[in-house]
């Protein structure tokens, strides 16, 4: 096992703090720092705030779940961001906060989850053991 650089508290907060920045960052720059105009101010929340709102309760609760899955929600952002540095020279400076954004959550949170679930003893079952529990059963009604 490889030696753990941050805590798992510190962990939590930098991937919490980069989730927040997300979730505050991305309305304000979507309606007030630059509106689309292919958007309306509706549509760009729907698909911009709306996913980031479904893990909040989990991500401010510590759940290591939560943290897990909410890191594919967090490649939208990477998507948006990246591309908008690719297509859009006006736009430099709000993507890089929102690829540094998405980056503390991912990294992160994706630590956080893994150290927090060893600590807490979860781990997600293998295939293999979860075919070998179901032969058993099967066998064993079978046999009954």
């Amino acid at each position: 096992m490889s030696k753990q650089t941050f805590s798992t508290p510190t962990l939590r907060k930098i991937a919490t703090f980069g989730y927040l920045g997300l979730l505050g960052f991305m309305p304000l720059w979507l309606l007030v720092l630059s509106p689309s105009e292919a958007l309306s101010p509706t549509l760009a929340l729907v698909m911009f705030v709306l996913p980031l709102l479904f893990p909040l309760k989990g991500i401010l609760q510590g759940n290591p779940y939560t943290f897990a899955w909410a890191n594919f929600i967090v490649l939208i952002y990477f998507l948006h961001s990246l591309t908008t540095l690719w297509v859009s020279d006006g736009e430099t400076l709000y993507a890089l906060i929102e690829l540094l954004l998405a980056n503390l959550m991912f990294f992160p949170g994706a630590y956080y989850s893994k150290y927090r679930g060893q600590e807490l003893g979860l781990k997600i079952r293998k295939l293999k053991d979860d075919l070998k529990d179901e032969r058993e059963a099967f066998e064993t009604k079978d046999n009954s």
